[in-house]
């Protein structure tokens, strides 16, 4: 086969007049695996597959099954998936309400309320990249009985692109239009060639509220609406109690519009306590079937694996642990916000303190003493998938080259061993969520930072916390009104077009916007825009993996973030529980397919 043989297969493919199947079956007769010819797809810009990643689903009725308990040890707060700031309250909102697809854990895209995967083979991509349209599943109705349509759809579209409702949800739809054809089809319209089309109605920021319980609540009210609390969705389960920051409690959904699911008759979330109790649960006792999230050291793990009730699951994604140095004073108060935007940080603002301050940071320490398997170290923010990688970046831990960096840039050392300049002295605030494995690593860089004349004071909060979308509460970690912290940000998508918009000017959170901005360190960069808007119109996929690279060198380059390790999807199960998890949608994004081998 010749490279134009090859280039011509994968423009059949683009183009819809070659299967994807076909495609993979044909390079197979050279000698080339599936996988390989599926990173060749990506490579070239393939538009996403129906998902081959979701494992047979065995059971042959519906229910039967028990209940299914769920431990997530950062309990939620709400269930209003587009309020949701933090994966426990998109996970809790999941168990009800659905998105027309999902990620699955190969990267592909799988169909929920919609009937079909678009393709421009089956007439639902342009070949432009100007639209997309979506054909929606038939039958599907409300757990209160309507009929669920293409009206659901448009006015979701509406509801999250309108600023006074303030989603999190509303970067995916503010720049497009979404026109009803008939009351089973959408079409979405995008303003200039979009490569990155399945973002809008797609995972987690995709899922589908109810028009007839949100349309009087779909402005300034929308915090008001009861249906927040109280979910009316299209899933597997139905809503029964929950109490916020404990309990989530649904029942089996007898209309469910998928064949023989869900298997369970009813499921728990129950939160609150700690990681290590959570892995001990379900490892050591088998108290619950599943625990979420298991930011554990590897070592305890392997120990509580050795009762043999259950195994650690690590699925590969794009999630990351990493450190944010704040642009803003956390410390000024400015027109009543604290970390505004009129404000620069009165040290970090010094580009030395920033670049000693990565280098007191001994990642190989914690992978190798914290996280083990669950946490290999990095020094990009954008690790996953592997074409949009930077080869460029690089990470190092030198206490003495850190001395020297301060020294030159004229931070001496006070009497007590702080180091000041001009008034300033580099004393910070470091808070991160309550997590041994967190409050570990917090420990490794205060010592090291010590040696370097830095003194840090570290703060935990309760993740519920620190997670939530409280808008009175200081501590939450959007607000950030700290010098620095530490958490985890999840990728929800095989691509890193929503995932990398957390750093463009126009996301920075803000007061303004109750702090649902996903700018959280606040750094503003012009370059980074720029090539951010040229990322969603530039349909050459070697081009558009050049400028995410070129994204992340720029905000890795600015030492305002410092990355620690990759964050694999690490969770415990029952050796008999069968689960379908992605690393790039939520843990519940499939619930109804979970079931117990018997």
């Amino acid at each position: 086969m010749t490279e134009d043989d090859l280039r011509q297969m994968i423009g059949r493919v683009k183009r819809g007049s070659l299967s994807r199947r076909g495609f993979v079956r044909r390079l197979a007769a050279f000698g080339l695996t599936a996988p390989m010819a599926t990173q060749l797809l990506a490579i070239a810009g393939a538009a996403p597959a129906a998902a081959q990643g979701v494992p047979e689903y065995r059971p042959a009725r519906r229910g039967g099954g028990g209940q299914l308990k769920l431990l997530y040890w950062q309990a939620s707060t709400l269930l209003n998936p587009h309020f949701a700031v933090g994966t426990t309250n998109q996970d809790a909102s999941r168990t009800f309400y659905e998105p027309l697809a999902g990620w699955a854990s190969d990267g592909t895209l799988h169909p929920i309320l919609a009937a079909e995967i678009p393709s421009v083979e089956n007439g639902g991509l342009a070949e432009d990249g100007r639209s997309v349209t979506w054909k929606l599943k038939r039958g599907v109705k409300w757990h209160d009985g309507q009929d669920f349509s293409a009206d659901d759809v448009v006015f979701n579209w509406e509801y999250n692109r309108n600023p006074a409702v303030a989603t999190v949800s509303s970067g995916s739809y503010r720049d497009i239009n979404v026109v009803k054809l008939d009351d089973h089809t959408v079409r979405v319209e995008f303003e200039k060639p979009t490569p990155f089309w399945a973002d809008a109605f797609v995972a987690s920021r995709g899922t589908i509220i109810p028009r007839h319980l949100f349309r009087d609540y779909a402005g300034a009210n929308s915090r008001d609406a009861p249906t927040n609390l109280r979910p009316v969705g299209t899933g597997p389960y139905r809503f029964v109690s929950f109490a916020p920051g404990d309990t989530l409690r649904g029942e089996l959904n007898p209309n469910y519009h998928r064949d023989n699911r869900p298997y369970f008759d009813s499921f728990e979330i129950k939160g609150g306590g700690d990681a290590v109790s959570a892995a001990r649960a379900v490892l050591q006792t088998g108290d619950f079937d599943y625990a979420w999230n298991l930011q554990v050291e590897d070592e305890i793990l392997k120990r509580l694996e050795a009762a043999n009730r259950g195994r650690v699951n690590i699925v590969e994604g794009g999630n990351i642990e990493f450190i944010q140095l704040n642009v803003t004073n956390p410390h000024e108060e400015v027109d009543g916000e604290r970390s505004s935007i009129k404000t620069t940080h009165p040290a970090f603002s010094d580009p030395a303190v920033r670049q000693a301050m990565a280098m007191l940071v001994d990642k190989n320490s914690i992978q190798q003493f914290i996280y083990g398997r669950g946490g290999p170290a990095t020094s990009n923010f954008l690790n996953n998938p592997p074409r949009f990688r930077s080869p460029n970046t690089r990470s190092e831990f030198s206490i003495q080259k850190a001395n020297e960096i301060l020294d030159q840039a004229g931070w001496a050392r006070a009497r007590d061993g702080i180091r000041a300049k001009n008034g300033v002295r580099l004393r910070f605030v470091f808070q991160t969520s309550v997590n041994a494995p967190r409050q570990r690593t917090q420990a490794i860089i205060k010592q090291a930072a010590q040696r370097a004349g830095i003194d840090l004071e570290l703060k935990s909060v309760t993740g519920s916390v620190f997670f939530s979308s409280d808008v009175a509460n200081p501590d939450t970690y959007t607000k950030f009104y700290a010098d620095m912290q530490m958490y985890t940000t999840t990728m929800p998508q095989a691509d890193p077009q929503l995932f990398m918009n957390q750093y463009t000017s126009w996301e920075v959170a803000t007061r303004e916007n109750s702090w649902q901005g996903r700018n959280i360190v606040r750094w503003r960069n012009d370059e980074y825009d720029a090539a951010f808007r040229q990322s969603e119109a530039e349909l050459d996929p070697v081009k558009r993996a050049a400028l995410f690279i070129r994204m992340n060198d720029l905000i890795v380059g600015s030492n305002h973030v410092i990355p620690l390790i990759s964050r694999p999807l690490t969770s415990a199960s029952l050796n008999n529980l069968r689960h379908v998890l992605s690393a790039w949608d939520n843990t519940t994004w499939l619930l109804g397919d979970w079931y117990r081998e018997t």
